[in-house]
């Protein structure tokens, strides 16, 4: 399976009456898409900052009353690591998420160096690296401590900032060159079978609004292997207008191309299947113009609309596929939660089992290397293994 023909211009998928908003726009009550413009608050308070990020603090813990005030980095540290995100925003163009995410992990590396003493770029040691690993994993006052996997993502941060300063030429010498980020325990994908996804798509039925339009996203989600961000950032434009009938195994598969745009703004088109088209079709006919008009603005052209008629955030979609599993009766196997990325997981494991190539689900995924594709490969062998021990007669 391969990624869809490109999109043709053309009307959208039975277009409910939406305007396209320009680039950078953003809908009422959401935060602007231009990451650049971001930068001149991004190291101030996340509070305070132009361009609020809810998504990406919300639930972090609330500070405790009696914890001291962290030291003050200093203007030129403060500087130095202002000029690296303005080259992730502006030449890079890395997603606001990812920026944020930037900012947050080195905003605390620069209040660590500040604790140590450090004022200046070349007064930054391996030591300070090493020490800075080390407070990441056993925590320090004020701070938690860290699993290995947010651990690494803390460093992988601050070893981008540094080897950013020698390529600029403020430093000699990469101070976390010999510093490496912990490994994270490899973690198998958790997939759903088959029967659960189908009883989960089922439990989302109804044909108010909120039902058809809970019904579209999570048959989106398991059509493409979309990360929510992905799905709930989809403008009605994004979703082709006209749908291919492919001759396929088990007869005539009515498919569609919608446009995901993934991380570092890459765009990739990927099919839709005639059960997720036929959600939309419903939901953009009868159930996202009832949305639209409860909207005080507009909506900025956005598929999925909340109740206000705005743009669904990912936590509410997240809510939407919680509320939804709680109702199909559906956990997974070690007793968690159903997370939208275990539709993902779900979409790749069981196009695998299905019979595609690695080459063509890293397509479909948006995957920047075919080796992060190919662990869901371990987890098909699993089953196989499952199959042969269950099946041959000399297994046992």
């Amino acid at each position: 399976m391969t990624a869809g023909p490109a999109r043709q211009d053309g009307p959208a998928l039975a277009r409910a009456g939406t305007a396209v908003s320009a680039p950078g726009e953003s809908s009422p009550g959401e935060s602007s898409a231009d990451d650049s413009a971001a930068v001149p608050a991004i190291l101030g308070d996340p509070g305070r900052a132009a361009h609020p990020a809810p998504d990406v603090d919300a639930g972090a813990a609330p500070a405790i009353a009696d914890a001291p005030a962290e030291p003050e980095p200093s203007a030129e540290l403060t500087a130095a690591l202002r000029g690296y995100l303005d080259h992730l925003a502006v030449e890079r163009g890395v997603a606001r998420n990812t920026l944020l995410s930037y900012r947050r992990d080195l905003r605390r590396y620069l209040v660590f160096l500040a604790a140590s003493g450090r004022s200046t770029v070349e007064q930054i040691t391996t030591s300070d690296v090493t020490d800075y690993l080390a407070a990441l994993r056993t925590g320090s006052q004020g701070h938690p401590a860290l699993a290995a996997s947010s651990a690494a993502r803390a460093v992988v941060a601050a070893r981008g900032w540094h080897r950013f300063l020698v390529a600029e030429g403020t430093v000699t010498a990469d101070a976390s060159r010999d510093v490496h980020p912990p490994a994270p325990p490899r973690r198998l994908p958790k997939a759903l079978p088959v029967a659960s996804i189908t009883a989960l798509l089922e439990a989302a039925s109804g044909d108010d609004p909120r039902g058809l339009r809970d019904r579209a996203l999570l048959e989106l989600l398991y059509a493409t292997g979309a990360r929510i961000s992905e799905a709930v950032g989809l403008d009605v434009d994004d979703v082709d207008a006209l749908a291919r009938s492919i001759e396929a195994p088990g007869g005539t598969a009515l498919v569609s191309v919608v446009r995901l745009r993934g991380k570092g703004s890459k765009e990739r088109l990927v099919p839709v299947g005639s059960y997720a088209v036929g959600a939309l079709q419903a939901y953009l006919v009868r159930g996202r113009p009832v949305l639209a008009v409860r909207g005080r603005a507009s909506s900025g052209g956005a598929l999925f609309l909340n109740n206000r008629g705005g743009r669904l955030s990912r936590q509410s979609a997240w809510q939407v596929l919680q509320d939804t599993a709680q109702r199909a009766g559906i956990a997974q196997a070690d007793g968690g939660g159903v997370s939208p990325h275990t539709l993902r997981h779900s979409f790749a494991t069981h196009l695998l089992e299905g019979g595609a190539d690695v080459r063509s689900v890293q397509e479909l995924l948006g995957h920047a290397s075919v080796t992060t594709t190919q662990i869901y490969t371990l987890v098909t062998v699993d089953s196989l293994r499952e199959v042969y021990a269950t099946s041959h007669p000399r297994a046992r």
